[in-house]
């Protein structure tokens, strides 16, 4: 019988029941480790087995810094809305340091530039050392240039390869050469170290680099290596100047891409994607199409940004590798053109390519600029001036210029010339050209006017009362008044013209006259006229001129020279130490014939807007001066010019014309050889209310009466088709 107060049965019982529920939670809490312990193994599936591949591709992705885009070019058109520049699809290949693996960098390089010279593309490449042998330096001084500061202070600036030199670790494509493949490194150390971009004890692989710490050697020193044993190669120099554009612009603007090539075609395209070479993109560009193939000199080219151009670019917003305008209109208009640059952010893979990307700004185009220029005119001035040229006995180079009552440039030519559209082709061979075709004469070219300078002398000697209309000099041939020492003759002699007045004297074009008229009107009062008629000054144009020369007392002073009263004769007929350009001289025309309202030569008719919606702005012409010339004396000088183109030497050319046309004739001796001369050529039409005035010019010309076929020529093709493009527009058509 069991004892009721017997605990030690109630303890065994209640122990039992304490380990059941031990035993439960126990089991309870393995059972939540393995589901805890399942779930883990369960997302990890997920991650690496299930979506693994989707996972790494994300990690891949970043957004890189935000790039700067280049908008669309504005379009370049002549007076009349014809097209002459506009833009086509390129394609460029862009290059991606911190995309291509570390250790294969020189490779892909190597294999890009074996492609390139297979397929003949030019790359960009501006290090300044010449890329063949004998090597040396291309420029003065490599490290720095002097500059003047708006405080007229000289200073030097450091050229982009000084300026890289002297940074730490701006020799840094001898280093990553070296990391990647050694004996490279050695070679381009080499290289480094010949041009004094590294130190000897600085340039073995175990020590230090470190940029530019002396003055480079003598410019233009050749070192004496040659392509092949032992020194710098070929290959060596162009691996080196493309590893110092991409550092360039690592430390310039700290942006891995830059344009390594324009325009390259389908062939050279499906080289590089056959070799896979990563970190080299093709991306699709806007290049420059040419609608004509004449005015090379007036629209100029484009190019991407040099160094020295590069600060003000940069102030203005421009990416790096923008493509800006290099030369004429293109330059000149460059910021209407060009619009306003872009912003953008882009995902890429670890291989550079371009996984998605989004504007953060999007580029403006540029404006649209229509110039005062005729296309058609100026092809017919090209041709004529070519055809003249290849008829002599050794073709000279020529220049012409054609404007209007406004000084707005209708022609501006320039033989030999270039085509814009095989340029880049030919650009070495323009360059050694010996007749510079690359040179405008049309307004960079000097030359001295001869007798078509004879109408200042006039207009100078009538407005200060020298002479009258009716007054008249003797001419025997010879000029007297400082005999025995000075007997300067006509051009006529052993001829005479007798008595001329100023009319007559024009249409003679006698020497005489005017070495008489010029002493006693003074050289100070010629010089004052020539220089209201814009004569050796800038015309204003917005390409880049020469000013030119006057003969005067103080041109003779700043060239070193002493001024004799026997100069003021050769200045009165155009010879002497004047020097103007073919512009300046059909403007000085323009402002006599119209009255003496003198304007600055222009280009620009007016901006119109990208999507030819709206004219932005017109060109507003106003005088620069305006001489108040007596009419009487006025007529007086231009019926001389008018009896001129009456003789029979003028009239075989000119009398077919709608119009009737004034003209003068000049030659001048040149200043270097004083048995050779330069034709000159100027006239205006129509004569009784004057519309186009220009000037020819042909060096080595034996007499400017030669160009007189040019003028009519120039003058017909303006007369029978250009003027009435002004008022007549067809059916129908898109009004640019």
């Amino acid at each position: 019988m069991n004892n009721p107060f017997d605990h030690t049965h109630i303890q065994e019982e209640k122990a039992e029941r304490e380990a059941r529920r031990l035993k439960l939670r126990t089991n309870l809490l393995i059972f939540l480790f393995c589901g805890v312990l399942a779930g883990f193994f369960l997302v990890l599936y997920q991650l690496q087995i299930v979506r693994g591949a989707d996972y790494r591709s994300s990690t891949n992705v970043h957004i890189s810094d935000t790039e700067q885009v280049d908008s669309i070019r504005g379009e370049i058109l002549d007076r009349y809305g014809r097209v002459l520049v506009t833009n086509e699809l390129s394609y460029n290949v862009e290059l991606d340091w911190d995309a291509m693996p570390s250790d294969q960098r020189l490779d892909i390089l190597s294999a890009l530039l074996d492609i390139c010279r297979e397929e003949g593309v030019e790359w960009a490449d501006s290090l300044s050392i010449s890329k063949t042998a004998p090597w040396r330096y291309t420029t003065a001084d490599p490290l720095s240039y002097q500059t003047e500061t708006e405080d007229g202070e000289v200073v030097n600036v450091a050229t982009a390869l000084g300026s890289l030199a002297q940074k730490d670790g701006g020799c840094g494509w001898v280093k990553d050469a070296a990391l990647a493949r050694p004996e490279a490194g050695e070679l381009l150390a080499k290289m480094c170290v010949t041009f004094g971009l590294l130190e000897e004890d600085k340039a073995t692989l175990s020590r230090e680099y470190r940029g530019l710490t002396g003055a480079l050697g003598a410019a233009g020193q050749s070192f004496g290596l040659t392509e092949d044993g032992g020194g710098i190669t070929r290959e060596m120099r162009e691996l080196a100047g493309v590893m110092y554009e991409i550092y360039l612009r690592r430390y310039e603007v700290s942006n891995t891409t830059y344009v390594f090539a324009q325009g390259v075609d389908i062939t050279f395209i499906a080289k590089v994607k056959e070799q896979g070479l990563a970190g080299v993109r093709i991306v699709t560009a806007s290049a420059r199409k040419y609608g004509t193939s004449s005015a090379a000199h007036v629209l100029g080219y484009t190019g991407q940004i040099s160094r020295a151009d590069w600060p003000k670019y940069k102030e203005l917003g421009y990416p790096m590798n923008a493509v800006v305008g290099q030369d004429g209109v293109e330059l000149a208009f460059e910021e209407r053109l060009h619009g306003s640059s872009g912003q953008r952010l882009m995902e890429k893979d670890n291989d550079g390519n371009i996984i998605s990307q989004q504007w953060k700004t999007e580029p403006a185009p540029g404006e649209n600029v229509v110039l005062t220029l005729d296309i058609a005119l100026q092809a017919t001035v090209e041709d004529l001036l070519a055809q003249y040229a290849q008829r002599q006995e050794e073709p000279q180079p020529m220049a012409a210029a054609v404007v209007d009552m406004s000084g707005g440039v209708l022609a501006l030519a320039s033989y030999p010339t270039y085509d814009l559209a095989t340029f880049r082709e030919n650009y070495s061979q323009l360059l050694d050209d010996p007749d510079k075709p690359m040179l405008n004469r049309a307004v960079k070219g000097r030359y001295s006017p001869g007798s078509t300078f004879k109408m200042l002398t006039a207009i100078a000697a009538l407005d200060t009362g020298t002479i009258t209309p009716t007054e008249r000099v003797e001419c025997t041939g010879t000029y007297t008044f400082y005999a025995p020492s000075y007997t300067p003759h006509c051009w006529i002699f052993p001829g005479r013209h007798g008595r001329d007045n100023v009319t007559q004297a024009i249409k003679d074009s006698c020497n005489c006259f005017f070495y008489d008229v010029g002493r006693r009107t003074t050289i100070a009062n010629i010089d004052k006229y020539a220089q209201k008629f814009g004569l050796g000054e800038y015309t204003g144009i917005e390409l880049a001129e020469e000013k030119g020369l006057r003969a005067s007392p103080e041109t003779s002073r700043l060239l070193d020279e002493q001024w004799y009263d026997g100069d003021t004769l050769s200045a009165s007929i155009g010879q002497g130490y004047h020097l103007f350009t073919p512009l300046q001289l059909a403007n000085y025309v323009a402002t006599l014939v119209n009255g003496g309202n003198h304007y600055a030569c222009h280009l620009l008719k007016e901006y119109k807007s990208n999507d030819y919606s709206q004219v932005t702005e017109t060109y507003n012409a106003q005088p620069k001066d305006t001489i108040d010339l007596n009419p009487t004396h006025l007529q007086a000088v231009k019926q001389g010019m008018y009896d001129l183109s009456k003789t029979a030497s003028m009239a075989r050319w000119f009398s077919s014309l709608p119009v009737e046309v004034g003209c003068k004739t000049g030659t001048a001796e040149t200043s270097s050889h004083a048995a050779s001369t330069n034709a000159l050529f100027v006239c205006f039409a129509p004569y009784d209310d004057p519309q186009v005035a220009l000037c020819l010019v042909s060096e080595g010309g034996d007499a400017g009466g030669s160009l007189a076929e040019l003028a009519a020529g120039i003058l017909a093709q303006y007369f029978s088709t250009g003027s009435s493009l002004d008022t007549v527009t067809g059916e129908n058509a898109l009004l640019r």
